[in-house]
Formats: structure tokens, C-alpha cells, sequence
């Protein structure tokens, strides 16, 4: 076989997007962050949206996203971007409205914001990191920090009658009425960085037909927090956190459930 009957755009597998801006990544190597960002950019490109798309991010690792994607960005507050998504979406209805937040941000100081958004049913996308720690600022236990899973403020492991349980967001969201779309995804593998693709195609495409909240959690490594090489943390992960936080589609009202008795 010749080397030309292999180089095709199908088969460029680090082939960039063009609204992937080219940028010194600060993001840590084996982080799941640089992966999202590349989905991101591929969707909006490929949707035609880059003149209408506005993305939100707040303090965190996902602090720097307007680094990495050519479009308009709000930078938010603390735990305060679906707030800040609701009011660009209200008054921007034409556009489309994201959030980028990691589980520090999105599950603990922000959680109120986030589950009001979601009741409401404001028609943004949100993106959710979840790597069960604070990445950006020392390794601190998350509300997502697994039982028993040691960080730099719970060494011994995450005990539940001092710390509780690990909130699962994904979960109490899929049961607010006004989410449409409610999917818990992962990058570790190019089959589920293929399913994550669709996943946040499908929650984009939502809010252009302007269906309401569309929510999309990915479950990440955060091999330098947790100590441990990226294929270390890939393994770690699928071990540990894939039992907590069961990878599949939570919510779909696009599809149709039977009556009840039937």
C-alpha cells in the first residue's frame, strides 16, 4: 500500500480544527481538558456556528478555555457561569451559549447556580470536567472526591461521616424538569472520545433548536492531582471512579418512552 493511499482528512487523527487557536497548552500532560477543548472546536466548526457561539468559563483548570477556541468568551466567576450563560442567553437569544466548568467549580461553589439553571431550563449547554479533585489550586477534595480517594485535605481517603458522600450532579440533574439532555461521557479511548463527540454534537444541536438545558458530564483523570502517571490514571479511573460514575445517557427526551401500562 502506498503512504498516499493512507494520508486522507478521515485518517488525520491529529489533524487541528481551525478555531483551535495555536497556543502553548498549560493544561498538564495526560489531562482530559486538552481532548474536550478539541471536540469543542471540531463541533462548532463543524455545525457553522463560530460567529454565534459565546462560551463561559470560570475560575478553575477550565479558567484559560478562551486560550484554546477562536470564539466570543465571558470569563465568569467562581461557580457563577450559569448565571452569567443565562443572562447572554436571554439576551442574546440567536446565539448559542455554553459553559465549561470543572467539579470544584460546577458541584461545589456553584452548585446552586448550576441546579437553578437547569430547573429553569435555560437554553445553554453546559459541559461538566469531573476529576473528583481540585486540579488548578493543590489537589483539595472535591464534592466528587471518591470514599476513601486521599487528596491534600483528606490524606487518609475521603471518610463519609466527616466529608459525606460524593455528590453525584449528574444524577440530580437528569431528574430537574427543565434539562432535555442529560449524558455522562468519557476521553480516555478513541471509541469513547467518539461517543463524547456526539454526546456534545447532540447537546450543541439542542440548543440551536432551542429545546432547553442540555448537560454533558465527562468523567477525567487528573493524573498530576492524583499522583499518578496518565496511563496510571486512565486505569485508575476506569477501576474506581466508572463504578461511581456509570458512563451512558441519563436523560434523552428526544426519545420517546412507552405509556405506562404498555
Amino acid at each position: 500500500m502506498d503512504i498516499n493511499d493512507i494520508i486522507k482528512p478521515e485518517n488525520l487523527v491529529y489533524d487541528k480544527s481551525p478555531l483551535q487557536i495555536d497556543t502553548i497548552m498549560h493544561y498538564c500532560p495526560g489531562c482530559s481538558h486538552g481532548v474536550v477543548h478539541k471536540l469543542v472546536a471540531e463541533i462548532i466548526e463543524e455545525l457553522g456556528i463560530q460567529e454565534d457561539t459565546i462560551g463561559v468559563s470560570p475560575v478553575g483548570c477550565a479558567v484559560f478555555a478562551y486560550n484554546y477556541i477562536d470564539i466570543d468568551w465571558q470569563q465568569a466567576a467562581h461557580g457563577r457561569a450559569p448565571a452569567v450563560a443565562t443572562g447572554i442567553a436571554r439576551t442574546n437569544p440567536e446565539k448559542i451559549v455554553f459553559t465549561y466548568q470543572g467539579d470544584g467549580d460546577l458541584a461545589s461553589i456553584g452548585a446552586g447556580e448550576i441546579l437553578h439553571a437547569c430547573n429553569r431550563g435555560e437554553n445553554i449547554v453546559v459541559i461538566f470536567i469531573n476529576n473528583a479533585i481540585y486540579g488548578m489550586t493543590g489537589g483539595q477534595m472535591a464534592p466528587t472526591t471518591l470514599i476513601g480517594q486521599p487528596t491534600s485535605t483528606s490524606p487518609n481517603g475521603r471518610d463519609v461521616a466527616l466529608n459525606g458522600y460524593p455528590m453525584k450532579m449528574t444524577e440530580i440533574i437528569a431528574t430537574l424538569p427543565g434539562t432535555y439532555y442529560v449524558t455522562r461521557q468519557s476521553v480516555h479511548t478513541a471509541a469513547t472520545v467518539r461517543k463524547c463527540k456526539k454526546a456534545i454534537k447532540k447537546a450543541f444541536q439542542n440548543v440551536i433548536a432551542k429545546k432547553g438545558t442540555s448537560f454533558v458530564e465527562v468523567v477525567s483523570t487528573c493524573n498530576s492531582g492524583w499522583k499518578m502517571t496518565p496511563v496510571g490514571a486512565n486505569t485508575w479511573m476506569e477501576e474506581n471512579m466508572f463504578p461511581e460514575y456509570v458512563p451512558g445517557d441519563l436523560k434523552d427526551n428526544d426519545i420517546q418512552k412507552p405509556a405506562s401500562g404498555n
